[in-house]
């Protein structure tokens, strides 16, 4: 074991993991085609004590009961500093795939705030996967628990083992993934860090990824910062600009964006569209909830008129056709940096994102009643303006946390060698 000589004094691991890298390429049949070269030498780096993941300095508004009753950490498996740096390890191995060419962050990268720019991602065999990948932050803030665009999984614990055994995704078998973790040098004394003994199981496996995941936190935004210094969400913040305030003033309001995206989650949604209202206060910070933008649970957004889309959403789980275009929203912080857009990609912009809103919401039979006209209007959107439209998303860009994105605690500790 050696050490570096860097100013954050890392301890240096070396390694050899089965990771992708691209040689020169050369010529068949008018085609390129890259050799694979097999192992290269990767090289862990991790700091001497551990980074703190534990006892993080939340503002207030992430100290609410309401925003306390939202953490789905389970008392079986709380943060621990040493349980995340061992899922952070995991997180950016390779190695957890078949061919030892994809990682959990290769379609999960810090610099998109855990998410793909792609529509969809690619796996292990560069295969299209069936879904867009979905922004990690704050995965610790969703009351009911459940993951996927689907929610077929019913925790962190259980999700953040199904891509590794996926066919498309990662292509591995946890079986073996145990045996090869098990006869490293590197991981069994993580283990035993982590946990107490060395012995590498598939649910420590679990267990440590999801820890890693609970502990990305976005709370370090401008929004952060206007809302700390102003007290209330419903107040100016001062160091916004007034297409940015004019824009929040929308999102609370007549755009009603809140309405579904800053709930308290209380209810924690019913998995059918047509049998969910507006719930709790409509996210204007009433009921204590000015720092999760998570819907409080799937809904049919209209971005299909019927039932013939190509993915039914969590019907696919549930085979109740009340259920078919439901799908789970993904938080709206960092929203600028996790294009495109839907569990299909099909939005590029978030202008294109509000132009279906405003205008272009489809009459599924299972559209969520909040996207239905009620009264004496009949429309289905929003029907904002392009001034309207620019304002929201100043707005919206207020909750990228650029802190957050370059944080090292969430990096790739592995270095390339040779």
């Amino acid at each position: 074991m050696s050490y570096s000589t860097s100013n954050d004094s890392l301890m240096l691991i070396g390694i050899v993991l089965l990771a992708a890298i691209l040689p020169s390429a050369k010529t068949v049949g008018g085609e390129e085609v890259q050799k694979d070269p097999g192992p290269t030498k990767r090289q862990l780096h991790l700091p001497e004590t551990p980074y703190n993941y534990t006892n993080i300095a939340l503002p207030p508004h992430f100290q609410t009961s309401a925003v306390r009753r939202m953490d789905n950490t389970p008392t079986s498996n709380p943060i621990t500093d040493h349980g995340a740096t061992l899922g952070r390890v995991l997180f950016h191995d390779t190695g957890l795939s078949a061919n030892g060419k994809t990682s959990c962050a290769s379609c999960h990268l810090q610099k998109l705030a855990f998410s793909d720019a792609k529509k969809v991602s690619r796996g292990f065999n560069g295969e299209k996967v069936e879904r867009n990948s979905m922004s990690l932050v704050n995965s610790r803030y969703y009351a009911r628990g459940r993951f996927f665009w689907d929610e077929r999984a019913t925790s962190l614990e259980e999700q953040v083992l199904m891509p590794i055994e996926n066919e498309l995704e990662m292509g591995h078998q946890l079986d073996k993934l145990v045996e090869q973790l098990q006869g490293s040098s590197v991981y069994p004394p993580l283990f035993k860090s982590a946990f107490g003994d060395d012995v590498v199981t598939n649910d420590r496996v679990a267990m440590a990824l999801a820890q890693f995941v609970r502990s990305i936190v976005s709370y370090q935004s401008r929004y952060d910062e206007g809302l700390a210094n102003a007290g209330s969400i419903r107040e100016s913040f001062s160091n916004f600009t007034e297409t940015e305030n004019n824009g929040k003033r929308l999102f609370l309001t007549r755009a009603q964006c809140a309405s579904c995206h800053m709930l308290d989650q209380r209810g924690g949604g019913r998995g059918r569209g047509g049998d969910r209202g507006r719930g709790g206060s409509r996210g204007r910070g009433r009921n204590g909830n000015a720092a999760i933008f998570f819907m409080d649970g799937p809904a049919n957004n209209g971005v299909d008129g019927n039932y013939q889309a190509k993915d039914a959403g969590v019907a696919n789980q549930t085979f109740d056709l009340r259920d078919a275009g439901d799908f789970k929203s993904p938080s709206l912080r960092n929203v600028e940096l996790t294009a495109p857009y839907m569990h299909d990609g099909r939005f590029i912009t978030l202008e294109s994102v509000l132009t279906h809103y405003s205008d272009g919401i489809k009459n599924h039979p299972n559209l969520d009643r909040r996207f239905r006209g009620g009264g004496r209007s009949r429309s289905r959107g929003l029907n904002l303006t392009s001034a309207d439209k620019k304002a929201i998303v100043a707005f919206l860009k207020t909750l990228t946390d650029h802190e957050l994105i370059e944080d090292p605690k969430f990096s790739d500790p592995f270095a390339s060698g040779t």
